[in-house]
C-alpha cells in the first residue's frame, strides 16, 4: 500500500520560508515522477513542481526561482524548499506520486502567508 505524508505547512509572514516534506512507504521515490500541487480555495489544483526518475525539475513559472524540488533516495523523502513566500502562495500542499498509470495523493498541508 502506498502512503504519502506531508509535513511542514504552517503560517508564515511574506517574505518568509517554508520547507515541505513528503515521506513515502510503499513506494520507492526514484521510480517515479514525484511532484508537489497546491490547491487555493477556490481555485483548482495546480502543479507547483515536479521531478523526474532522471532527476529532470519543471517549476510552475509563479515559483520558478523562489521554490527547489529536491528528493532523498535514502531516506525515500521529497522536499520543497519555499523562499520569498508571498500571499499568493497560500493553498494546501499536496505530494503527488505517478508511476506508470498509477497515481498517489498525500493528504496535503496547508501553507498560509499572512502578516
Amino acid at each position: 500500500q502506498v502512503q504519502l505524508q506531508e509535513s511542514g505547512g504552517g503560517l508564515v509572514q511574506p517574505g518568509g520560508s517554508l520547507r515541505l516534506s513528503c515521506v513515502a512507504s510503499g513506494i520507492r521515490l526514484n521510480r517515479a515522477t514525484m511532484g508537489w500541487y497546491r490547491q487555493a480555495p477556490g481555485k483548482q489544483r495546480e502543479l507547483v513542481a515536479d521531478i523526474s526518475s532522471r532527476d529532470s525539475i519543471n517549476y510552475a513559472d509563479s515559483v520558478r526561482g523562489r521554490f527547489t524540488i529536491s528528493r532523498d533516495n535514502a531516506k525515500n523523502t521529497m522536499y520543497l524548499q519555499m523562499n520569498s513566500l508571498k500571499p499568493e502562495d497560500t493553498a494546501v500542499y499536496y505530494c503527488n506520486a505517478a508511476l506508470g498509470l498509477y497515481r498517489y495523493w498525500g493528504q496535503g498541508t496547508q501553507v498560509t502567508i499572512s502578516s
